[in-house]
């Protein structure tokens, strides 16, 4: 391509339209033109980024596989700027630059930036503007994509936490449906035996016994007993499991029997087993439904719903255990124990409830991937006006080669599919919003984030120490 035919099209350029003529005469003798077929990469993930490339026809994109398969996260068409460009620190994009067409671009190596910034003052504006616009653009895209995936990760944990009580309430009520009418049949009978005032109070007696806490063996063994009991009395047609279960033992039955006639009393402990199996199906119900009222409340205080996004203060021990419930089922699949120690008169601390939230759900998530099969803590304590936070895993710990690559924007070391490699480089964002530091010590003996974060200025918080698994 000639100079007068570069030049026209650089003039004609959507984004370089409005620079002056002779700084783009002055672009057009510095850089060359080249052209790429489809398929080739014009920037390798790994770097580096060679100069400023300006896209004159044709279609660059970046694919990511965060495991749907791959997925332009980024892409560019005549009339658009990539690569280096003015004052960017990049080191190299998220994913290989790929030619989805034929392709033009003019490119500007890096080393003849510095001249372009001295010289052509009007030129390196519309570059700044690019740069500042695609910064704008990539962290809406990487926020977006990170909390879609949180999301996911959070509802499934949450979609099998919700599933076991929610089983249990649908099994148990069915079972009382049943139940109820076995119950009215055994109450008619025992409403025909016409007992006495007396003996209606022996009866009453077994309504409520204590509950024991009873093992498998110790349950067997008592409806053993039990059996063998009736079968000494000559009654039939007791389901004795109810009875164990509710606490009656052999003694209990002897003293009922000296109140009530033997002939009457296999009637009254099938009314009373009936009984004790409704009572224990609503209790099954109604322990399922407060374990779902529990997580609905812990997925509300992890998210914040109905509050107001602004600057608050903001319970770090009420946080971290709404986050431990949340992921309480990763936990419970990887067989990792997580503990949480707050210690007490821990300060509340100014800040977005969410997305600190989001900060302890990451760290926590990865922690729980790292210590497979281990513990992991996390710990909460104030030190000189300031709140430290610390998620404490058991695992191998991060290799040394790439520790310092630990909070870069899409790098990770779990598998094709299992994270995103933004989750570190987001907490580190919001932890530096609410003007804190999050540091990183990591060994053979596990791993180590230490979140340091200012204390309310507002109010104390009202934690109290917790301990809690």
């Amino acid at each position: 391509m000639d100079q007068a035919t570069l030049l026209a099209r650089l003039e004609s350029h959507r984004t370089l339209s409005g620079a002056p003529k002779d700084q783009l005469a002055w672009l057009a003798q510095v850089g060359h033109e080249e052209i790429l077929e489809p398929g080739v990469v014009l920037t390798p993930s790994t770097g580096p980024v060679r100069g400023l490339y300006i896209v004159l026809d044709g279609h660059l994109s970046i694919r990511v596989d965060r495991g749907s398969g791959p997925r332009i996260v980024m892409e560019w068409h005549a009339g658009d700027v990539t690569g280096m460009l003015p004052y960017s620190r990049i080191k190299g994009p998220p994913g290989d630059v790929v030619a989805e067409e034929r392709t033009t671009v003019f490119v500007v190596l890096t080393a003849d930036l510095p001249r372009m910034i001295r010289e052509c003052h009007e030129l390196t504006a519309v570059f700044v503007h690019v740069m500042v616009d695609r910064a704008r653009v990539f962290k809406t895209s990487e926020l977006i994509d990170e909390k879609m995936s949180s999301l996911g990760r959070l509802a499934a944990g949450l979609a099998h936490e919700l599933n076991n009580p929610a089983s249990a309430v649908e099994r148990s009520a069915k079972m009382l449906v049943a139940h109820l009418d076995v119950h009215d049949a055994a109450t008619r009978r025992f409403c025909g035996l016409n007992l006495s005032d007396d003996q209606c109070l022996s009866v009453d007696a077994f309504r409520h016994p204590a509950a024991e806490g009873l093992g498998p063996l110790e349950l067997a063994d008592r409806q053993d007993a039990i059996d063998s009991w009736l079968a000494a009395h000559k009654v039939r047609g007791v389901d004795v499991e109810p009875l164990a279960a509710a606490g009656i033992v052999v003694e209990d039955l002897d003293g009922l029997a000296r109140m009530v006639p033997v002939e009457k009393i296999g009637i009254v402990l099938s009314h009373l087993s009936s009984a004790q199996s409704v009572r224990q199906l609503a209790g099954e119900i109604e322990m399922a439904a407060g374990r779902i009222h529990s997580l609905v409340a812990a997925v509300k205080g992890f998210t914040f719903v109905n509050q107001q996004a602004t600057l608050q203060p903001i319970e770090i021990g009420r946080g971290l255990a709404d986050t431990v419930t949340v992921l309480r089922a990763k936990a419970r699949a990887k067989s990792v124990e997580v503990t949480v120690r707050v210690s007490p008169g821990l300060p509340a601390v100014d800040g977005y409830g969410g997305e600190l939230n989001q900060v302890w759900a990451n760290l926590l998530d990865n922690a729980i991937d790292a210590a497979s099969g281990g513990h992991v803590r996390l710990e909460a304590e104030a030190t000189a006006g300031k709140v430290n936070v610390r998620v404490i895993d058991d695992g191998p710990g991060i290799p040394e080669a790439i520790v310092h690559r630990i909070f870069d924007p899409f790098f990770t070391t779990k598998d094709v599919g299992q994270g995103t490699g933004l989750g570190l480089d987001i907490s580190r964002r919001i932890v530096q919003r609410h003007r804190g530091t999050i540091d990183l010590h990591t060994g053979k003996g596990g791993t180590e984030f230490l979140v340091t974060l200012p204390a309310s200025t507002c109010r104390p918080s009202a934690e109290e120490s917790t301990e809690t698994r």
